[in-house]
């Protein structure tokens, strides 16, 4: 690439944490720009202008072209830098990697975002991100935490058979369910003792240098 890549990101936030430990694991170096979203940066006209969903991450590729979601631009640096694979080297691979990455995001990560959102004194009125003022349901917070806890039954099963979540190597849904377990300690959801599977995984992959991103 001929320009440098630029992040728009907020450093306590869990989304764009993703994409910084996804580019420190492939080693990338990049220009960083804090969107302070306790004071509501995302809103204004001027990062509207950049991304309308008014969410981080944005990562502008320094052409002009910016991506906003983590899925998107994980395939998108992991065609540019293919080394490490993190999204699977077969095509079977990169179908399974895509499949738990949704289920962690889907199964493990909303539903901490319902607790967080909808119980929450600060997202009062901001119960969903993006443009639109949104109030809270507090009956989705006790979804969110039931949820949650199904959810890492599944997850500690999978990590009772495998290395990493896929299998033996490293890819996208570690990192994604790294956020994720960071992110339940936030509303004091996260996995019970009875995880043994799911906390060896997470002292494994907390260790990483990238986990610091």
């Amino acid at each position: 690439m001929a320009s440098k890549l630029k992040l728009y990101d907020y450093t306590d936030a869990p989304s764009p944490r993703r994409t910084r430990i996804f580019l420190a694991e492939k080693n990338i170096d990049y220009d960083c720009v804090q969107i302070d979203i306790r004071e509501k940066e995302q809103l204004s006209d001027a990062y509207k202008a950049i991304n309308p969903r008014c969410a981080v991450p944005a990562l502008d590729l320094g052409d002009g072209t910016i991506l906003t979601e983590n899925v998107a631009i994980a395939t998108y640096i992991e065609s540019q830098y293919p080394e490490p694979a993190l999204m699977g080297a077969t095509d079977i691979e990169r179908a399974r990697v895509l499949e738990w990455n949704w289920r962690v995001e889907y199964e493990g990560l909303m539903a901490v975002a319902e607790v967080l959102r909808n119980s929450s004194e600060m997202m009062k009125g901001r119960a969903l991100t993006g443009p639109q003022n949104i109030e809270q349901i507090p009956e989705l917070a006790k979804r969110g935490a039931f949820r949650l806890t199904h959810f890492y039954g599944v997850l500690n099963t999978q990590l009772s058979n495998n290395d990493f979540i896929t299998g033996s190597d490293f890819t996208l849904p570690d990192i994604t369910a790294l956020v994720l377990i960071d992110f339940a300690n936030w509303v004091k959801v996260p996995p019970d003792e009875s995880h043994s599977a799911i906390w060896d995984w997470y002292k494994k992959v907390s260790a990483r240098p990238s986990a610091k991103a």
